[in-house]
Formats: C-alpha cells, structure tokens, sequence
C-alpha cells in the first residue's frame, strides 16, 4: 500500500472526503496475501449472517483439518460432504469451481504482487461463483491494492448517495460514483475504506 499520509492529501482536495477523513479514522487491512483462501472464505460469507457464515467457516475447517487448505484439501471430498457442515448446494460447487480451477492452472504459486488488478479479474472471474465485488474485496484486503473502488458494494453506494446527496438508482448511481471517484485517483482504495469506516461509525 502507498503513504497514508499520500494519500489523505489527494483525497482531501474532495472538500466532502476531506470531511470525512478528519473525523474517520481508516480501516485496517490484514494483507495476508492468501488468495485462494479468501475466496473460499468469500463464498461461504455470502449472503448470510457473520455469525452463521462464522459456524458454517468452522465446521468446514474442522472437517478440513487445516486452516492453511490448499485446492487437494477441498477436493479429496465430494460437494455434498460440504453441505453437511451447511453449505447451500450452490456454495458447496462454488467452492469446488474455485479449487479446481487453482490445481488446474497451478495458480497456489502465482507472483499475484506481479500481476495488475485488471489482469487478476480477468483471471478469477473466469471460475462460475466468483464475480468481480468479490475480486475486488481481494484486491483490496488481501493483496493491498491502492486504486480499487468496489461501486457494486451496497455500503459504498448508501454512503455515497447520503455524503454527496445522489438520488439515482442501478446503472446510474454506480456511473455517478465512478465519475466522483475519478478525482480520487490512484487512491480510491483509501476512499473506499474511508466510506465503510464512516457507515461503521455512523450506523
């Protein structure tokens, strides 16, 4: 990741950010770098609850044995040996999609720092179940990607309509925040983690 400090002089020429970046303080980014791991992760967090998104994660490593799985990990069992610790039907190929698309193409030694993040999304939406907000989520916390704003992410649309006052829907309020964004440029990364960090602190 750049300099925070960089990157909070750029973003405050947006008199609506700089605001925000006084009265926010960022959120954090672990960085692990564990690409295939998080979008297992990614998966079985979609569309429910943490808490049982949290039960179902645990059940799925404890049948694993490891937290640190690789591809053969999953791939020794079948999908409904997943569904067993509470994967929907659809999850459980999902992350079946994304193993054998890791061993097929050998990507559990890839150089990711060496590739940019139109190359990564190209490469990781090509496997059925993984769509670019979920890339995104990867290029941001995973691999610290500076220039990364995730405008299909419902919290950055509600914060963006209630900071800048948009009133558009769909197609047009995602055109919207990327034309604002545009400014933000290369640091809509840090912007995005300044607009979750301020929906956390104000709801």
């Amino acid at each position: 990741m750049m300099s925070i400090k960089a990157a909070n002089a750029h973003l405050s020429k947006d008199k609506i950010l700089k605001g925000v970046i006084q009265t926010t303080e960022i959120l954090k980014l672990p960085n692990s770098g564990h690409v295939f791991n998080e979008l297992v992760k990614a998966i079985v967090y979609q569309q429910i609850s943490y808490k049982a998104a949290d039960s179902i994660y645990a059940r799925f490593v404890t049948l694993l044995k490891t937290e640190e799985y690789l591809p053969k990990h999953i791939l020794k069992f079948k999908p409904d040996d997943l569904r067993s610790v509470g994967f929907s039907r659809q999850k459980a190929q999902y992350v079946f999609n994304i193993a054998e698309f890791f061993k097929e193409n050998k990507l559990m030694s890839t150089d990711w720092q060496s590739k940019s993040d139109e190359d990564i999304l190209k490469l990781l939406t090509q496997i059925k179940g993984v769509g670019e907000w979920t890339v995104q989520m990867i290029l941001i916390f995973e691999l610290g990607r500076p220039d990364v704003l995730p405008v299909k992410d419902l919290a950055i649309q509600l914060v963006a309509k209630e900071l800048y006052s948009l009133q558009s829907e769909k197609t047009k309020l995602l055109r919207e925040i990327e034309a604002i964004g545009e400014a933000w440029r290369p640091y809509r990364t840090y912007a995005s983690l300044y607009l979750w960090a301020w929906r956390r602190d104000n709801y």
